[in-house]
């Protein structure tokens, strides 16, 4: 069962159907990777919402999402897509881990990815100079999260 919502998870990334990516998880699920620290579907939601919006709005931006090494817990995804901040080409490499609760939906959804490449690849030359630094990294989360609240905001109207 585990595995079918992985799978259903990253179908649904394919087609950025975020309502029924939030449907994967259970109410109390956690996320976490080195951009967000999100409790609860309402938040996952609200996050993989903000992030299909940001890439239908961007037609022209290359979206692509390849899914592979799918296992009980884990999966490793690719996503190409161009970052909507600074109109840069991103290619950012994953590895998902999963804990699921007694439905087969996410308790846990842990991804690991590399900050210092993406932020190269996202934000250019500040990402290459300070991508390493404990500084980008919190100034990143900060404007994330600044966003994400709106996003649940706009949700709640």
């Amino acid at each position: 069962m585990s595995r079918a919502t992985i799978e259903r998870l990253y179908a649904a990334f394919e087609r950025l159907d975020a309502d029924a990516m939030a449907a994967c998880y259970a109410e109390t699920a956690r996320f976490d990777d080195a951009v967000f620290a999100l409790q609860g579907r309402r938040e996952v939601g609200a996050m993989w919402r903000m992030l299909c919006d940001a890439v239908r709005a961007d037609p022209g931006g290359g979206w692509r999402l390849e899914v592979s090494a799918i296992g009980d817990a884990s999966a490793h995804w690719e996503a190409h897509y161009r970052f909507s901040a600074t109109g840069r080409r991103v290619h950012n490499v994953i590895d998902a881990e999963f804990d699921f609760d007694g439905d087969g939906l996410i308790l846990r959804h842990h991804d690991r990815f590399g900050f210092w490449r993406w932020a190269r690849q996202a934000l250019g030359l500040p990402g290459l100079l300070l991508g390493w630094t404990p500084w980008l990294r919190h100034k990143v989360r900060t404007q994330a999260a600044r966003r994400l609240q709106r996003q649940l905001g706009a949700a709640a109207r």
